[in-house]
């Protein structure tokens, strides 16, 4: 497989590689614009399914950056067909109790506010904010991510918060209340002191003790608790540039470097990691091509805040590791029901792990939604979604 260490997509590669990725949303419209996606395509195509998953936002946010590339009002609409269901969603309580607020209303309601003003998308963002606050355990400081509040055997959250939590720093910044960034601030502290190892590597899940004291850090999700599961390092260099677009604390840069360093040391040739990073491609084991595009969100929202060589330096990776995914993994446009990227991992079966087995070597959602924006922000000055 080709290197791409050394090739950098091109302004018109990057415009192209957009096109066609709005021309797949298109396709997909009269399919999803009803209903929403499941997590995971079967057998390259995505079953429909009711607006009760985690993962319901990133279709949505694949249909509003289709229509900032195009301005075009079919995206709208459909768009906002999909900001009603969320409203409803959040306000039945339907499949809310758990820390994912921030993925499932930040590309489809947060966006629908900054796009066109959409005052119902910013009273369903605000309300699905007031739910993810019901998630925190004052003793220990986190977001807790699933199950009921008073068991101590569910006292643990997920390094995937990092990308939950903007919505709480969106929520002060719209209502003037300091409280939702106290609370994103205090969660954030916390994971970063437990949750990422030494050397850069993260755990996909950290327990903490009833008293608030550290417990220690499991996998769900990867293959073994001290491996290195390829997404949740993603999440982890991802969430901490956001962490310094909120708040201009240097800590996060800080962990975004060593992250990233990490994330880099582990890849093979063409940039795209195995699902968990433990394993090489020799090993026959499956690639996760989400990874790569929300490593390369992070990658170019972290170069805005430094000096132009490292920026540079991070800029290039970017387009390399999407050289990679627009040549290698994405979906040829017009494949009805497909996603945008082939050959992602949502959740693999290990001995060591709890994981139902699904969605490997298939399309996901956030795959595909991240692949995109990473596209835009290569093509404008983007205000994110998060």
């Amino acid at each position: 497989m080709k290197t791409y260490q050394n090739y950098a997509m091109t302004d018109a590669e990057t415009r192209q590689a957009l096109a066609d990725a709005c021309k797949q949303v298109e396709t997909n419209l009269p399919l999803y614009t009803y209903q929403c996606q499941n997590h995971s395509s079967v057998n390259g195509i995505y079953p429909g399914c009711a607006n009760n998953q985690w993962t319901c936002g990133f279709w949505p946010g694949e249909i509003w950056l289709a229509y900032e590339a195009t301005v075009d009002e079919k995206f709208k609409t459909a768009a906002l067909i999909q900001v009603d269901s969320f409203a409803d969603r959040i306000a039945r309580k339907v499949e809310v109790d758990h820390h994912d607020m921030g993925f499932l209303y930040s590309p489809t309601c947060v966006a629908a506010w900054k796009l066109v003003g959409s005052e119902k998308g910013k009273n369903a963002a605000i309300a699905a904010a007031d739910q993810l606050l019901t998630r925190y355990q004052p003793s220990g400081k986190f977001l807790q991510a699933w199950g009921t509040m008073d068991d101590p055997g569910n006292y643990r959250y997920i390094i995937d918060c990092m990308l939950n939590v903007p919505l709480l720093y969106w929520a002060a910044q719209v209502t003037g209340s300091d409280h939702y960034r106290e609370i994103a601030a205090a969660h954030t502290a916390t994971t970063l002191a437990n949750s990422f190892r030494p050397d850069g590597s993260t755990y996909h899940t950290f327990f903490m003790n009833p008293d608030g004291t550290p417990k220690g850090g499991r996998t769900c999700q990867g293959y073994k608790d001290d491996s290195f599961w390829a997404r949740g390092q993603a999440w982890g260099v991802y969430g901490s540039a956001i962490g310094y677009t909120y708040t201009h604390d240097e800590k996060f840069l800080d962990v975004f470097r060593k992250a990233l360093a990490f994330y880099l040391s582990r890849l093979p040739e063409d940039l795209i990691p195995c699902w968990d990073m433990l394993f090489a491609p020799e090993s026959g084991e499956p690639r996760d091509s989400s990874s790569a595009a929300i490593v390369a969100c992070g990658l170019l929202e972290a170069a805005k805040y430094v000096d132009e060589a490292e920026a540079a330096q991070w800029r290039t990776l970017a387009r390399q590791m999407l050289a990679s995914l627009t040549a290698n993994y994405a979906v040829k446009p017009g494949t009805l029901g497909s996603g945008q990227l082939l050959h992602g991992t949502y959740s693999k079966k290990s001995p060591y792990n709890t994981c139902t087995p699904e969605g490997v070597d298939e399309c996901t959602s956030w795959g595909d939604y991240f692949y995109m924006e990473a596209l835009t922000r290569l093509t404008k000055d983007w205000e994110m979604y998060w």
